[in-house]
């Protein structure tokens, strides 16, 4: 059966793209760059060089490495040419994955100290892809950036993971003050305030402060 082609494939691609790497330099770089947009288990990431060199999109040789070979693998013309069909289509809808908030969604399973846990787990999460970011756009600012012609992508890319970490992070500190307000997670239906917070978003408003 012939393997077929995901964003994952599609996202490896254009690392291929920008130079030949071995499989576990791609990794590196895919966490490094797509690890924000689109993550993906390690082993995912290295047998999808393999599939694009079965459907002819890639080529790979080996490259002497001390006393050992690795495999290089470089895209082709043929897998140019996906890339330039890929980048036209149809994009997938966004999908939001954080356990956290399924913590959340479940909390009556738990105590007011379990969901405290969770937050607190999620804003140190958030924090510390927050500080990488900030001290990744500083390096950009010292010649730090790998391919440099691509920079102007790459931070723009940076303002949307920025804004998403403080509003996350802003959502966080309004989750903490309303859950300080419960005595329990369980059976607390639409309490005055759970229905004040229903009209606000049903007006499309934000419920948390400036």
């Amino acid at each position: 059966m012939t393997p077929r082609m995901t964003t994952s494939s599609y996202a490896v691609l254009a690392l291929l793209d920008l130079r030949p790497w071995t499989a576990y330099e791609l990794t590196n770089q895919a966490q490094r760059s797509l690890r924000y947009a689109w993550p993906k288990s390690e082993r995912l990431l290295y047998s999808e060089p393999k599939k694009l060199v079965e459907l002819g999109y890639a080529t790979t040789h080996k490259e002497a490495s001390g006393k050992r070979s690795r495999n290089v693998y470089e895209i082709t013309d043929a897998g140019r040419r996906a890339l330039r069909e890929w980048t036209g289509s149809k994009t997938q809808p966004p999908r939001i994955e954080a356990e956290a908030l399924l913590r959340l969604l479940f909390a009556d399973h738990g105590t007011l100290e379990d969901l405290r846990g969770a937050l607190d787990e999620l804003e140190t999460d958030v924090g510390e892809h927050h500080q990488a970011i900030v001290e990744l756009m500083a390096s950009y600012l010292n010649g730090g950036h790998p391919f440099p012609q691509r920079t102007h992508l790459s931070v723009l890319f940076a303002t949307f993971q920025i804004e998403i970490f403080k509003t996350i992070e802003r959502w966080i500190e309004f989750a903490r003050e309303e859950i300080d307000e419960w005595p329990t997670t369980r059976d607390l239906g639409m309490t005055p305030r759970t229905e004040t917070l229903t009209r606000l978003l049903a007006e499309d408003q934000s419920p948390l402060n400036p």
